[in-house]
């Protein structure tokens, strides 16, 4: 018998009720999609260490937590002042407000748009947009996306909908912010729905925090899809709790001639898995993942990347940066295919790590498969801890050690955020950044080479 029998069977439970709620919307189309899911539930499995995917990770320590469905007895009453930290600057950006995974009209700034930008909650798009969502919900997650995404769609009720027509270019970022405020053990399940159309242009920051640092469970799932000609910048930033869970599956199809833009950033939960998948659905198109984790005592945090290239002369480009301090561990699995008859691909794929203390752990896994015989293909990974010489250097210009540390630490990781375009979003992330560098646990006076 599964060991984690009894927390699925509490998930179904919870479906059951779930279903129950929704009233008349249970007869409508959309139902289908989440009866189809949870009708899953039983057949899958959470993940173990045993599994291949999941070898370093150890999600026990969510299972041994019923947590409960949201509601709106569950959000909290949030005022605008309790968000602005959060915000960027919301008279420039068309900005969508979730609270417990609820939409919040009130916090949310969604100026009168054209008819080719459509940006509302996933639950007003059920209503005003039903063939739309029916046409993409679910289309790019795999058969076998695992029991998490299969419970994610189940619950399906609220998250970001964002389409963007052909031949439109929005010159507003749109900011999508999951805020967590709940002192119950509650699980979030926001679903976002991206779509941008031939010849068009975006920019989108996807953003989870909190106000109270309590334990929850965040589950979202993520689906862009990119016609020809478009092009999407995305960040996506993940501060949530240090007490928290959050798990996440981001699926991206892109097709000829576009350009996909990525930021995954990672700055809380307790334990937090990322599973990006991309893919090519046409040819001479664009992936640039840019990932960066900063994790301090007791944290893990896990990136699973797939990039599929399935189509000739296209392009992927893939960073990821760790700082690692006190007892914490990092994973990253990236994954690189290149399938027969994708000529012409360039792949290149790095992680970099540096360790802040003798306890943290990473266990990084880059990884290459090509089947085509006319391409350009690297991958490569280093963990070290900073560079002697580098410090000395600083501290002779009279930095303290501290002060020196700081400095090479910030510079390694805002390498990887620098082309971000958005100011007020590079000047939040360095605040960020300064702020975990000042919480980590120091290392002792000797340091090794990188």
């Amino acid at each position: 018998m599964e060991k984690f029998q009894e927390v699925k069977t509490w998930y179904i439970n919870r479906f059951e009720s779930f279903e129950r709620g929704l009233n008349g919307e249970s007869k409508k189309p959309i139902h289908k999609f989440r009866k189809q899911a949870a009708g899953k539930i039983p057949e899958l499995s959470f993940p173990t260490i045993r599994d291949e995917e999941w070898r370093y990770t150890d999600v026990s320590p969510v299972l041994v937590h019923k947590f409960d469905l949201y509601s709106i007895s569950s959000t909290s009453d949030i005022i605008k002042k309790q968000i602005e930290p959060f915000l960027f600057n919301n008279s420039e950006y068309i900005t969508l407000v979730f609270v417990n995974g609820i939409f919040n009209a009130g916090l949310s700034n969604i100026p009168a748009v054209t008819e080719n930008v459509l940006v509302m909650s996933l639950k007003e798009a059920f209503e005003k947009h039903q063939s739309i969502v029916e046409n993409y919900i679910g289309k790019n997650t795999a058969a076998d996306s695992g029991i998490f995404s299969e419970m994610n769609s189940a619950f399906l009720s609220d998250g970001a909908f964002i389409l963007i027509r052909k031949n439109t270019v929005v010159e507003q970022p749109i900011h999508i912010l999951y805020l967590s405020s709940t002192e119950s053990e509650i699980i979030i399940q926001p679903r976002n729905l991206i779509i941008l159309e031939d010849n068009t242009r975006a920019s989108i920051i996807e953003n989870y925090e909190t106000i109270l640092h309590s334990l929850y469970f965040t589950n979202a799932v993520t689906e862009v899809t990119l016609g020809k000609n478009a092009n999407l910048n995305h960040v996506r930033i993940q501060n949530e709790s240090t007490k928290a869970f959050h798990i996440s599956l981001s699926e991206t199809a892109i097709d000829s001639s576009s350009v996909y833009t990525y930021y995954n950033l990672d700055f809380g939960g307790k334990l937090a898995r990322n599973n990006f998948n991309a893919k090519f659905v046409g040819q001479d198109a664009e992936c640039n993942l840019n990932g960066l984790y900063l994790l301090n005592d007791g944290q893990t945090i896990d990136n699973h990347t797939m990039i599929d290239h399935k189509h000739p002369r296209c392009r992927s480009n893939e960073l990821y940066k760790g700082v690692l301090s006190g007892k914490s561990r990092a994973v990253f699995n990236g994954k690189v295919m290149v399938r027969k008859d994708s000529q012409k691909t360039n792949a290149f794929q790095s992680n970099k790590n540096i360790l802040l203390s003798n306890n943290a752990i990473v266990d990084t896994k880059p990884q290459l498969e090509i089947f085509a015989d006319d391409v350009k293909c690297s991958h490569g990974a280093t963990i070290g801890q900073l560079d002697e010489e580098a410090l000395f250097y600083l501290r002779s210009r009279g930095f303290s050690l501290e002060q020196a540390r700081r400095t090479l630490v910030s510079a390694f990781a805002e390498n990887v955020v620098e082309n971000i375009s958005h100011k007020a979003v590079l000047d939040y992330l360095e605040q960020i950044i300064q702020e975990k560098l000042r919480n980590e646990n120091p290392l002792s006076e000797s340091t090794v080479l990188e």
